[in-house]
Formats: C-alpha cells, structure tokens, sequence
C-alpha cells in the first residue's frame, strides 16, 4: 500500500494512517513522506511494515553513509536522515513525551552537539562463527561487519579484524584518552588470539577532569566527550545552588556525579547496586570524600540532602526511585535520562512529590539512533 507518514514514534519508525484509521508503523521512513510498503505484520490496533519505495522524500533524507546499513546492520537506525534532522526528532521526543505526562515543557536549552562519526568506545557485538557484528533491525540474524563508522578506532579492529570462535556475544570497550582496550566474550575462558595489548578486566578513561577504572560489567557512557558533556551540567545545576552542602548521587555507576560532586566540595553519598561497579567506584574515589553505598536504591534508608543527582537504567526511577528521591527533602534533583518515554512519567512523578520542571538540557550521545539523552532540573 501507498501511506503517507505524518509523525516519527520514539521506537525510531515513521507513524502513518491506513485507510481505515489504523496506526502503521513505517521502519526506515520519515515524517512527511510518501512511500510504498509490505506489511510485515498486521494487528488489531497497529500494524508494521517496511519501505519497497520511497515516493516522495523529506528534505532531510539522505543517503546513509556506512556500507553496512545496505548489508543489513541494523545498529545505526537512523543513518538515512541528517543529523541536525536527528536532533531536532530528540527534542520533539522530550517536549512530546514530558507535555503528554501533564507537566509543562520550558522550552529546551541548545542541545550539546557531540561529534556523530567514531565515537563510540564501548560496543556489545554479537558474534556468528567467530566473526563480530550487529543484529539486523528487529531480529536475531547477525551480520558480520566489515566497517563500522561510529566505532572508536581503537575498537574497530576488534570489531572487524579479530576472530571469536566458539563465542556468543563480545564486549568491546576502549579509553579513547588512555589508549586502552578490552575485550571480553559471552562465554568467557575461549581460546582468543587477540592484541597483546588488549584487557579482559578493565580499562581508564579520562573524563570530567578525572580518571576512571571502568570494569568490563560496570556502566559508563559509551564515549569520554559525552561524560564531559553531562558532567559539566550536573555541575553547573549544582553550582546554582550556592555554598555546597550535602548531595546524594542515584544509581552512581562508578562515580562520575559523586566525583564531579565532591570535586565542587559537597559532601556526597553514592548508591549503586552493582557490585563491579561499586568496586570501580571505591577505587576511583578513594581520594575524595564521597561515601559509596552498595545498595538497591528503593532499599537504601534515605538522609536529608540539599542536591540529589540520579542517572537510572532506561526503565527511569518509576514511582519507588522518586519516593526515595523525596524522602531526602531535596531542594534540587538533576535526572540523567536515557529515554523519554520513562522521563515524563518521571517528570510526572516528581511534580507530584513538589518538584517543578525548570530546565531541559539534551545531549547527543547516540547519533544515528532513536536514543537520546536528556538533563532534566527540578526545584523543590
């Protein structure tokens, strides 16, 4: 069928109308075309298909440039639109997703623009008779790749060059300011010919004026400009609050927030529930005098702070993390979101608990994708 698309949904597809009123979810298209498909499957309420033509263009429409996305790589969703065209659908996200939990949107800062080519220094590859490479869109079916152009240099010749017999998946991970890779596989203990120069354990990045052990199954940022990008505007939402106090740092990772905190004199308490993580965080804060706490948020016994910093997984703080949030009586929180759809219902939650919206700040971390990261900053 023809269909025009006249929205994009925050899975990263084109939204059209059929000519009976159902939502068909269009992959590959952009809002404002006119393109003809095949249904890949169709259900009561939504159906999904996929380009045979696009018939009329948006002028944001380009040709994607990695080989690989001809080949079937379905890593980098977004690869055929430009990327100021990228970031301008990020922010509509935000604004969408925020305004439709029934909390006003002020109208976001400039977003933080981020260099969208070979960047990205860590990367979960899954491996299909030894060689690495990505899931085509929607599907196990792995496609070996033979280049990848948002892959730090550092990481592409273990991505495209070396073998992994007998493994699943590969986790893939460098310092870009060290100089460091690692690399570990799903199962672990294979027989691997890999650089002499290449970690199994962990590697140091330098970010946000520090460095950093980063353990192969602890978080962090996929690229170094990125932490500098976030670190800054956690500190500066910080900085606005005067003299420093007290401050609590959520899902603390291996202690970037608590670091770039303590760093500005405040007296912080880090809870991280993983245990790699916090052990990579007592070792890069063991001279300040931040406080780690191996614990689950929702089980940590809140304290009273003047700050509180959360950065949770995708799934957001949900109504538990933002009782928590409360109980500390914070005057401030600064939320690091990695999807928008948890960020209104968060956004949500938190007005109900007597904190108002104040600033949206996106930062653009994952170009060529649907992924987007945003700071938010709410005033008691």
């Amino acid at each position: 069928m023809e269909l025009v698309t006249s929205a994009m949904a925050s899975g990263g597809d084109a939204v059209a109308r059929d000519p009976q009123g159902k939502a068909v979810f269009v992959r590959g298209a952009l809002p404002g075309e006119r393109v003809r498909i095949t249904l890949l499957s169709d259900h009561s309420k939504y159906a999904i298909g996929y380009i045979e033509e696009v018939l009329d263009p948006s002028p944001d429409r380009i040709s994607p440039p990695c080989p690989e996305v001809a080949r079937g790589c379905g890593a980098c969703q977004w690869q055929q639109i430009s990327v100021p065209a990228q970031r301008q659908l990020k922010k509509q996200f935000v604004i969408e997703a925020i305004e439709r939990s029934g909390v006003e949107c002020p109208e976001p800062n400039p977003t933080v623009e981020l260099e969208p080519w070979a960047f990205r220094t860590t990367i979960n590859a899954a491996v299909h008779k030894g060689r690495a490479g990505f899931n085509r869109a929607r599907s196990h079916d792995v496609v070996a790749v033979d280049s990848c152009l948002v892959a730090h240099p550092l990481l592409e010749e273990l991505l495209v060059d070396v073998r992994y017999p007998g493994a699943k998946s590969v986790l893939l991970r460098c310092g870009s300011r060290t100089g460091e890779r690692l690399a570990t596989t799903t199962p672990t203990r294979l027989d691997l010919r890999l650089p002499d120069d290449v970690h199994s354990e962990y590697v140091h990045e330098l970010a946000a004026g520090r460095s950093w052990r980063i353990s192969a199954r602890s978080f962090f940022q996929t690229r170094a400009d990125g932490v500098d990008a976030l670190a800054e505007l956690v500190g500066s939402a910080a900085d606005e609050l005067g003299v420093p106090t007290t401050a609590v740092d959520l899902y603390s990772g291996v202690g970037v927030f608590a670091g770039v905190l303590a760093d500005r004199g405040w007296s912080v308490t880090a809870i991280e529930g993983s245990h790699s993580s916090v052990e990579d965080a007592e070792d890069n804060l063991r001279e300040s005098t931040a406080t780690v706490v191996r614990t689950d948020v929702t089980k940590w016994k809140p304290h009273t702070a003047d700050l509180v910093v959360a950065d949770p997984s995708r799934m957001g703080l949900g109504s538990s993390g933002v009782e928590v949030v409360a109980a500390t009586n914070t005057r401030r929180v600064v939320l690091v979101s990695c999807d928008a759809a948890s960020l209104g219902r968060d956004a949500a939650l938190l007005q109900g608990a007597g904190y108002s919206l104040r600033s949206v700040t996106l930062v653009d971390l994952f170009p060529h994708t649907f992924h987007v990261e945003a700071v938010t900053v709410y005033d008691r």
